[in-house]
């Protein structure tokens, strides 16, 4: 009996010994489950919150993309990713048409005239005062001044949109603006391109070498002109302050084109019904952007925060990586 027990004791031992005396190793830590990044693809996608609407102008400030159309302002904070309503106090009436900021202030042009915000576009306040048509196509600032542009003319702001005064071109229409330094041009329905280095005081014709008179928009990068012409023509560009002006082929159709956005890098132009098109050589060669793209008629375009944004005529805004320029 005793041996039985101790031959039970034994083989108890036998079987727990190892147990305690051998080194276990512990399983592999098991690495957090993360969900798969989604790389964002070189075409176009419609920006939440856009869609079927109407877009006629877009600007980036700092982090912040914003986009102004038929129902007014709207903001994004992720790239223009999605954009959310901005519009509290702006025109609710007309479109938004466009922007421009300082250190201080952003403004927007309506179709009721002037509105600022100092609060990133969160609320917005009336400054028409002084102008006596508040139809607006366009505002720039160049310099310390303000210039709003419509059917009636140009006006000017020297206190940041408290006041406007009457800044020449009255009675023609004026559909675009833009500023290299202090000298303004404007592009304008039937009189060509005029050119102001006087705060607008007197305006000169810059028409040399165009052979449209109508041009709806107009970028200034570095000390380039571009300009968009009416149907059936295409862009022209300056390399001499508007003084002599040469129309771009290189891979860009005749057409009418609206907007414009620029860089160092790229210039980018956006025709009324045949999409997006690029240049890296500032002009001279340019090519088609247009994948994923859902509508083809473009108002304005702007790059902000590593995406080209568009803001299309009913199919509200788009984006695209500026990776997919090659």
């Amino acid at each position: 009996m005793r041996l039985v027990r101790c031959v039970r004791l034994s083989i108890l031992a036998l079987v727990w010994l190892p147990a305690c005396n051998s080194a276990v190793s512990d399983p592999p830590p098991v690495a957090p489950m993360t969900p798969p990044v989604t790389p964002v693809a070189d075409s176009w996608t419609v920006s939440g919150g856009t869609a079927a609407l109407n877009m006629q102008s877009a600007w980036s400030r700092g982090a912040v993309t914003y986009v102004g159309g038929a129902t007014g302002v709207y903001r994004s904070d992720d790239a223009g990713a999605t954009f959310r309503p901005s519009n509290t106090g702006n025109d609710a009436v007309g479109p938004t048409r466009g922007f421009a900021d300082d250190a201080t202030y952003l403004y927007s042009a309506t179709s009721q005239g002037v509105f600022r915000s100092s609060d990133a576009g969160a609320t917005w306040g009336a400054r028409s005062i002084g102008m006596t048509e508040t139809r607006t196509s366009g505002i720039v600032k160049a310099g310390t001044r303000l210039y709003v542009v419509g059917p009636s003319g140009v006006f000017r702001s020297d206190n940041q949109g408290d006041s406007w005064a009457a800044a020449g071109l009255a009675g023609v229409d004026v559909r675009s603006i833009a500023a290299l330094g202090d000298v303004v041009f404007v592009g304008t329905v039937g009189s060509g391109v005029m050119k102001s280095v006087d705060g607008g005081t007197t305006w000169v014709p810059s028409n040399t070498g165009l052979t449209a008179t109508t041009f709806r928009a107009i970028e200034a990068k570095g000390t380039s002109l571009f300009l968009g012409g009416e149907i059936g023509t295409g862009v022209f560009r300056s390399t001499d302050g508007g003084a002599t002006w040469s129309q771009l082929a290189g891979g860009l159709p005749p057409s009418t084109y609206r907007g414009f956005a620029s860089n160092a890098q790229f210039i980018v132009a956006g025709a009324f019904g045949l999409g997006v098109f690029y240049s890296k050589t500032n002009g001279d060669t340019w090519a088609e952007l247009n994948t994923g793209l859902g509508d083809k008629t473009i108002f304005d375009l702007v790059i902000s925060n590593g995406f080209l944004v568009a803001a299309t005529n009913t199919g509200g805004a788009f984006r695209i990586p500026l990776s997919a320029l090659k």
